[in-house]
């Protein structure tokens, strides 16, 4: 049986088959489902395909969410560093419009690919998709980046939560921008351990990080957290494949995520009671939006 319930039993894994993550993951998901390779692989290509939609409609239509809170961010993101110098580089800028645009997409409640969540929606497909234009990888290398992803996501959400409402924003942007990295490194030919280190830092940069909903909708801050988190997941990504390693493995970084996340006060788990939702500004756009 190809299965894990760990970073490091994934490791071995990849170790004693001499595989990639993707392989020991789409490996595993053949033995669960009774499916062939082939099934797998198609399924995984209708989400590629799907993620992509939901990139060009919101870089290329207007869009606004359902409360009109977010909306033309991502355009605006394309057009400016189409037409000035980026501070923080082409790529960088491509693959957060990107992830903008998702999340646009979802706010107004279009199709998506919650990966893991509906609130980090945009991370993986704004990183992942980018980088393999960058990278010149077919669209089976980034299936496979996909899987990879996936057994990151798999093994969050045994040892942990990818759920705001349980462990904050950070278990939903911090765990999306995990299995982002861990996808990327794979795709540009990093080894098992460095995808799994990648995937370590990422949650480690964004540790603590709260769920605060503005009027407990899944538009703001999430949607300039997925551009936070593509971001962190890009910086993670170069920091593996240059060799650098996290200190705390990946698997005690996620069981340390968990139990940061369930010691943050209700307030601050997706009930839009406390952080930015309950500021002055916060109170007013919920009473603006719902009348109450």
């Amino acid at each position: 049986m190809t299965e894990f319930h760990s970073g490091e039993e994934l490791l071995k894994l990849c170790i004693e088959k001499n595989k990639s993550i993707s392989q020991i993951v789409i490996e595993g998901e053949m033995e669960l489902t009774e499916q062939s390779l082939e099934d797998i692989m198609s399924k995984m290509k209708n989400s590629l395909e799907v993620m992509r939609h939901s990139i060009n409609e919101g870089l290329e239509e207007d869009i606004k969410s359902v409360s009109g809170m977010i909306g033309g961010e991502a355009k605006k993101m394309k057009k400016f560093f189409k037409n000035h110098i980026s501070i923080s580089g082409e790529n960088m800028i491509e693959a957060v419009s990107a992830a903008l645009a998702v999340t646009e997409v979802n706010g107004a409640m279009g199709q998506i690919v919650a990966a893991p969540t509906a609130g980090s929606c945009g991370i993986i497909p704004g990183t992942l998709l980018t980088s393999a234009e960058r990278l010149k990888a077919c669209d089976e290398d980034i299936i496979k980046a996909l899987f990879t992803a996936a057994g990151i996501g798999n093994i969050i959400t045994q040892n942990a939560t990818v759920a705001g409402a349980e462990g904050g924003c950070q278990a939903e942007t911090g765990s999306a921008a995990a299995m982002a990295a861990a996808g990327i490194v794979e795709l540009a030919g990093g080894t098992p351990e460095q995808a799994l280190h990648a995937a370590a830092m990422t949650i480690k940069n964004i540790l603590g990080l709260v769920c605060d909903p503005i009027a407990g909708l899944v538009e703001a801050p999430c949607s300039k957290r997925n551009a936070i988190g593509t971001a962190n997941a890009l910086i993670c990504v170069d920091m593996a494949l240059a060799g650098i390693k996290s200190i705390i493995p990946f698997d005690e970084v996620v069981e340390a995520m968990y139990k940061v996340g369930r010691s943050l006060p209700y307030e601050l788990r997706e009930t839009a009671l406390g952080g930015l939702a309950a500021t002055p500004t916060g109170k007013r756009l919920q009473k603006e939006i719902f009348g109450q």
